[in-house]
This record gives C-alpha cells, structure tokens and sequence, in this order.
C-alpha cells in the first residue's frame, strides 16, 4: 500500500508495531493500530549488559567490603582463620543472591552494622536489578499508555499523513520546512521499518492500512485539519480518500495519483486536491528539453528555500478592490472561491475579501 519503490521490495503484513525510539528500533508484537510516540529507547542489549555490569559492581564492592572487615567473621570451615579473599567473595555472593547459608557468619559489633548498614541495602539494590528488565518493560508500558492519553486529548488541527515513502517524506519536508511542527505530523503506514524511521525523525505514527476507518480513527482523522494521501497504488488511494472524508467531512485532503483519468475519481471520492504525479513529472521532462532555463526555475521552486519559493498569503483590507498587480509583492496569482486566477486575468483587476494571493519570493523575504 505504501510506495516502497526506492526500497525495491513490497511491505510486509498490513499490521505491525514499532515501539518508540530516535534512531533505534525496539521490536514488540505486531498490533494494528498501534500508536507510536517519538522518545529516546536503550537496545535490549545494551540494557542487559548495563544492568550485568551493574550488578557485577555491587558484587566487587560487597566482597571488598567484606574483606576490608575480615576479622568480624567466622568461617565454620576455618576456625580460628580470618577469611580469605575467595571467602569474602563466596559470603558476598550467598548473601546478595540468598538469604545465606550460615557457615560464614558476622560475630562483631562492627561486623554486624556493617552487614545491616552497607551489606542489606546493596542486596535490595542487586535484587531490584535481577528483576530490572520486568519492571522497566512494565514502566515504559505505563509510560507509553499515559503519553499516548495525554497525546489523544490535545492533538486538534493536525496532519494526518498516510504513506512514509518516497511522496510522504518530501510531503512532510514541504511541511516542515513551511514551519509546521513535527508534534502536530501523525504518519500512517503499514510497513514496520517506516514507521520506525518517521519515529527516529520525531513523527508520530500509527501502524495499519491507511484504508481502515479504525486505523484512522487511531491516528485522530476526524479532528485532523487536513490529511495528505501519499500511497502508491491509486485505487487505494481512493479507499483512503473515502474513508477520510468519512470521518472528517470538513477536513481538506490533498491526494496524489499516478494517472490523471484517476483524478476525478479521487475528487468525487472526497479529496480537495489531487496531484497527478506522472502528468508533473512528464511534463517537467518535456520542459527541460524544449525550454531548459524554465525549467530550472519550476525546480528551483518545488526545492523550497534553495532560491525562489512559492508563497500564499490573504489579502489585506488595504489591498481590497486594487489589481492583484498592485499587491505588495510579486503576485503572481489569485485564488478565489475553489477557482485560480492569473494576476493579469480581468477578474483579478478587483482583489475581493477573502482572496488568497500566490506570490513569488525568495527564501530571505519568507
């Protein structure tokens, strides 16, 4: 469902789940609709090594320890004899791992103190760190739970991008680079090693077909201000299109399709606006050839902030009833009522309120 021509292969199951990390990928059971929020995540590796390294300090430190105060003990294997290294070890060992057996055993005051002061509170300590790993997958359970609560009751008037592929990065590159927070970009797509990089680049995701009303609802379509289609397959994209509309009948969606004579089938099917993807592509082609200098420039402006950069802007009181020309900046066209004029076009000569101005810019004048 998603374009994973770059990848040359096609996504696995229409379902999965990627916990969430930045840059590293933490694997758990495939579950549809599961909602990823960005964070920092520690391999499970590395996260058994810390703790066996861990715990391997508190069994030096204690055998030290119990070293240091040799002459406190008794050894019923030695009478008479202060323990020996090995000793000191196997006591540290038996205590922090059980309750002990009995043959080495404090008889001083200071002994004992140290025992109840030092020795017990690092044997908690070596307890809690066996048990670790259950309780730091129960918490960051919890924690998970609780974030994506808290994300649910604020997220409003977001994006909802369906397809991380090759459109769906330079859709979100377009949006960032337009000052749209990474926070308010929900990503939909079916394939677990997408959603984990959208995860490690901060996005939020949720895992599924972008074509099912519970992946959407997942993903808070309904309260979205607009949602962008970017799926490889047109026919799903008009899956995806109805289903939107569904949820979200006052949201705009902005699809992509590769053949043109799908265009109108998304428009019926609820899309506000639909790029044809092989039409701007052919058609650029055929520019580079015949006038090459123009075409330069179309892709000096589809690169935003590398020179020239396409604007959109209300017009202002003071601009009401003046030619779209005399517009502060270079206009060079007029979007009125779900219909685009040229900036020299007759019915441009009067700008009215509520016209949105298309202007040229550079990335300095933004």
């Amino acid at each position: 469902m998603t374009e994973w021509s770059r990848r040359g292969r096609r996504p696995g199951p229409l379902y999965g789940r990627v916990v969430t990390s930045r840059g590293r990928q933490v694997a758990a059971a495939p579950t549809a609709g599961a909602v990823g929020l960005p964070s920092h995540a520690v391999s499970p590796l590395r996260a058994v090594t810390n703790r066996l390294l861990f715990a391997l300090g508190l069994l030096v430190l204690c055998s030290l320890i119990v070293y240091l105060g040799r002459d406190g003990y008794r050894d019923n294997a030695h009478p008479g004899q202060p323990l020996s290294l090995l000793a000191s070890v196997y006591y540290a060992t038996i205590t922090l791992s059980t309750t002990g057996f009995g043959d080495i055993v404090p008889v001083t005051a200071a002994a004992r103190l140290v025992n109840i002061v030092v020795i017990f509170p690092i044997r908690l300590l070596f307890l809690v760190i066996l048990v670790g790993t259950t309780l730091a997958v129960l918490t960051e359970r919890t924690r998970t739970d609780w974030r994506i609560a808290q994300w649910r009751s604020k997220v409003t008037g977001h994006t909802v991008v369906v397809g991380f592929g090759t459109k769906g990065r330079s859709a979100i590159a377009a949006l960032r680079e337009s000052g749209v927070a990474a926070a308010s970009i929900v990503v939909i797509d079916t394939a677990a090693e997408a959603v984990a990089e959208a995860n490690a680049a901060g996005l939020v995701t949720v895992t599924g077909d972008g074509a099912r009303r519970d992946v959407l609802a997942q993903a808070e379509a309904a309260r979205a201000a607009q949602v962008i289609i970017a799926v490889h397959r047109d026919d799903t994209a008009v899956l995806i299109a109805l289903t939107a509309r569904e949820l979200n009948p006052g949201g705009v969606i902005v699809a992509a399709v590769r053949d043109r004579e799908n265009e109108g089938l998304l428009r019926q099917s609820g899309a506000n606006q639909v790029v044809v993807s092989s039409d701007a592509a052919g058609r650029l082609l055929g520019l580079a050839t015949i006038r090459p200098s123009a075409a330069r420039v179309i892709a000096d402006l589809l690169d935003s902030g590398c020179g020239l950069d396409l604007d959109e802007r209300a017009v202002t009181e003071a601009e009401v009833g003046r030619p779209a020309r005399e517009a502060e900046g270079a206009v060079i066209a007029v979007h009125r009522g779900g219909h685009l004029l040229a900036a020299d076009d007759p019915q441009a000569a009067r700008l009215q309120a509520g016209d949105r101005l298309i202007l040229l810019a550079t990335a300095a004048q933004r």
